[in-house]
C-alpha cells in the first residue's frame, strides 16, 4: 500500500474540484454545438460529459501520485461518472448522466441509513482519525447527513426532470456542493461540544 504523502492544500482542492469546474466551462463553451461522430449527432452536453471522464481520471491519477491514496468516496464517484458517462454516450441520452447524481446521493443515504439501523456511524469509521468526536456526536451528524443526502437526491430528481439542462448544470456544479458545504459547516459548529481535544484526552 502506498504511503500517505503531504500535499499543498490548494493543489489538493484544485485536483478535487477542478474536473467538475472544467465540465461546467466545457459545457458553457460548447452547449449550443452539435457534433457528428460515426454518423450520429451528439449535443454539446454529451460531448462535455465524454471529455469530463478523462479529465476526472487524470486528476485522480495526479491526486493518487501526490498523496499516495484515494478515498473510497473518490473511487466510487469516479466509477459512477465513468459508468453513467458511458451510458450517456452509448444511448446518446443525457438523462443517464443527470440520474448519476441522484444515485450517488441515494447510495450515501442508504449506506448511512444501514449503519444507523445497526446502531453504528459509518461516518465515524471513515472520518474519526481526521475529526475526533464522541460517539453521540457522530450518531447525530450521521442522522442529519443521511437526511441531507436524501433531500439532495430528491432535489436532483426534481431539477433534472422539471428544469432545463442549462439550469441543471449550474445547480449540479455550484448549488448542490455549496448547499452541502454550508450544511456541514453548520453541523460542525452545532456539534462543537462533542469534539474531542487530543491534548486533553492524553
Amino acid at each position: 500500500m502506498a504511503d500517505k504523502k503531504d500535499i499543498n492544500p490548494i493543489m489538493k482542492q484544485v485536483l478535487e474540484l477542478g474536473p467538475t469546474l472544467a465540465f461546467f466551462l466545457l459545457y458553457i463553451r460548447i452547449k449550443e454545438n452539435t457534433y457528428t461522430m460515426g454518423g450520429i449527432d451528439y449535443s454539446g452536453f454529451i460531448v462535455a460529459t465524454l471529455l469530463f471522464v478523462p479529465i476526472l481520471l487524470a486528476a485522480m491519477g495526479a491526486l493518487w501520485f501526490l498523496t499516495g491514496k484515494l478515498s473510497r468516496m473518490q473511487i466510487f464517484t469516479a466509477f459512477m461518472v465513468i459508468f453513467f458517462g458511458g451510458l450517456t454516450a452509448w444511448f446518446n441520452d443525457e438523462r443517464f448522466f443527470k440520474m448519476k447524481t441522484t444515485l450517488v446521493y441515494g447510495f450515501f443515504t442508504v449506506t448511512l441509513g444501514i449503519g444507523l439501523l445497526q446502531g453504528r456511524s459509518y461516518l465515524a469509521f471513515v472520518l474519526n482519525e481526521m475529526l475526533p468526536m464522541e460517539n453521540e456526536g457522530w450518531m447525530i451528524l450521521t442522522r442529519r447527513l443521511c437526511l441531507a443526502f436524501a433531500v439532495l437526491a430528491v432535489a436532483n430528481e426534481v431539477v433534472w426532470r422539471t428544469m432545463s439542462t442549462d439550469l441543471w448544470v449550474k445547480i449540479e456544479t455550484f448549488g448542490f456542493p455549496l448547499a452541502l458545504m454550508a450544511f456541514l459547516m453548520l453541523q460542525f459548529s452545532l456539534l462543537q461540544r462533542y469534539l474531542i481535544d487530543p491534548d486533553q484526552e492524553s
